[in-house]
């Protein structure tokens, strides 16, 4: 099992540098904590984009489909009844609950994809437990990094030369 470091930095640019050699190790960087976005350090962590969009593209129209499916089946094989003598599968009258239905449908399936990506909900992450850790959202800037087969020993060396401020061991739940 790998050993998880949390190292502490007092500005983005020590943090960038310490990213930087990390990435030279054969240790891996997890997450890095800011207090405010910085443009490039997801393609710098190796993030992927999320999957939210296409959850919620799927969910909406098969849901949609669905809809659909139901009201022609409906009109047509269950309970046809002619109204105004138009044809029994007359398709334009069906979109109305099917859209508004997909509307919905997606916006629940990116809810539930953004639950699931996010690992929410979590009531406590070991993270919490790390003394200042709170600071990372007003003026201190963290960096997770996980012990290639190496050695822990060396991974907090290259964090400490970096310039952290405090280097954290992580307990895994």
């Amino acid at each position: 099992m790998s050993t998880t470091y949390l190292a502490e930095y007092r500005d983005i640019e020590r943090l960038q540098i310490a990213l930087a050699r990390v990435k030279q190790t054969p240790h891996q960087a997890l997450d890095a904590f800011t207090p405010y976005p910085v443009e490039g350090l997801d393609d710098e962590l190796g993030f992927r984009p999320s999957h939210i969009r296409t959850a919620m593209l799927l969910g909406g129209l098969a849901v949609a489909a669905v809809a659909f499916g139901l009201q022609w089946y409906s009109a047509t094989i269950d309970y046809p009844i002619n109204s105004g003598g138009r044809p029994l599968n007359s398709w334009q009258v069906f979109l109305l609950v099917p859209f508004e239905v997909g509307v919905f449908a997606a916006a629940l399936s990116g809810v539930i994809a953004f639950l699931w990506s996010c690992g929410l909900p979590r009531l406590h992450h070991p993270l919490f437990d790390v003394p200042g850790f709170e600071r990372a959202t007003q003026d201190h800037y963290f960096l997770l990094a996980a012990a290639g087969n190496d050695g822990a020993s060396d991974l907090r060396q290259v964090l400490q030369d970096a310039g952290a401020v405090v280097v954290t061991e992580l307990r895994a739940p």
